[in-house]
């Protein structure tokens, strides 16, 4: 899983014990990349800030819930994408990216931090289930995370650009095959490959052997966890022309044709920096908006 970094597991311990300079320090250092998604997404500014608002408010409303399993980053992330979504819904939206062909009807709607009700069986089942679920989704998420690593590790980026296409974006074989410039046949081979190694790899893991490995979970993982997205200073170095060319091509292709909407907001949240220095007022809207939860955070 991608943890909480030690600088952020500061804010929050701050946090959580009410400290505003820490919420300031929280709050500058990802309103600019969750503004710059959420204007990549929506068709007017304000509608984008007022999301931006929102998130950072159910942040804060779900912090006892926040177990510190993703980064901070993605979890802010998935809570702005929930609404957007929930913006969106019954509406439609033009296709620019191919990330963008992943259709998000029927997902959960959701804050990450909300905790859907049910009824039937008994709490204890439901806790064994859960349990059950968590270390197989953990096995099949480590696995995913250690091949997409050891893609990069061997500079494989055209097998990386394929599984991303295949299971990220959920492109048709045939489709992927034209974008990647190889053949229907290769592509299949390299998912056949890739399945392979994820069930070898879980197999060691707790709860591994029982877990499913299908299409749809391996989507759901990528969408929500972000294996293969970029590093910031790997964004800032592409920025700067420092990358060598294999590297450059691959982020080009994960910015400019996969079209990741998290590395863009990155991106396009740098290129802001390098420019001017951001102005106060944003920062200052959501701190006033925020400020009355954050003494009501369970600490």
């Amino acid at each position: 899983m991608n943890d909480v970094s030690q600088a952020d597991r500061y804010l929050l311990d701050q946090i959580r014990r009410g400290s505003s300079d820490g919420w300031t320090q929280l709050v500058e250092r990802y309103q600019g990349r969750l503004l710059a998604f959420a204007r990549g997404k929506m068709p007017r500014a304000a509608d984008a800030e007022d999301l931006v608002q929102d998130t950072f408010v159910s942040f804060l409303q779900g912090l006892p819930r926040f177990r510190e399993e993703a980064g901070l980053e993605t979890y802010l992330f998935t809570i702005l994408r929930r609404k957007i979504i929930t913006w969106f819904r019954g509406k439609q939206t033009n296709v620019c990216f191919l990330q963008d062909t992943l259709a998000s009807e029927g997902e959960d709607s959701t804050d990450a931090a909300e905790v859907l009700a049910d009824s039937g069986p008994t709490a204890s089942w439901y806790v064994r289930r859960d349990e059950q679920e968590e270390q197989q989704r953990a096995a099949l998420s480590a696995a995913l995370r250690e091949i997409i690593d050891g893609y990069k590790r061997k500079l494989d980026f055209q097998h990386l650009s394929i599984v991303e296409m295949l299971f990220f974006c959920q492109l048709r074989n045939k489709d992927i095959a034209a974008v990647a410039g190889v053949s229907e046949n290769q592509v299949a081979l390299c998912k056949h490959r890739c399945l392979n190694e994820i069930r070898a790899t879980i197999r060691e893991r707790p709860g591994g052997e029982s877990a499913p490995v299908s299409d749809a979970l391996l989507s759901r993982i990528w969408r929500e966890e972000r294996p293969s997205c970029l590093k910031r200073s790997t964004i800032g170095a592409y920025l700067l022309g420092t990358l060598d060319d294999a590297w450059r091509d691959y982020v080009s292709f994960h910015l400019d044709r996969l079209g990741c909407a998290f590395c863009r907001a990155n991106l396009a949240d740098l290129q802001e920096q390098t420019r001017v220095q951001p102005a106060p007022a944003f920062r200052d809207r959501i701190l006033q908006s925020t400020i009355g939860f954050l003494s009501r955070v369970d600490r």
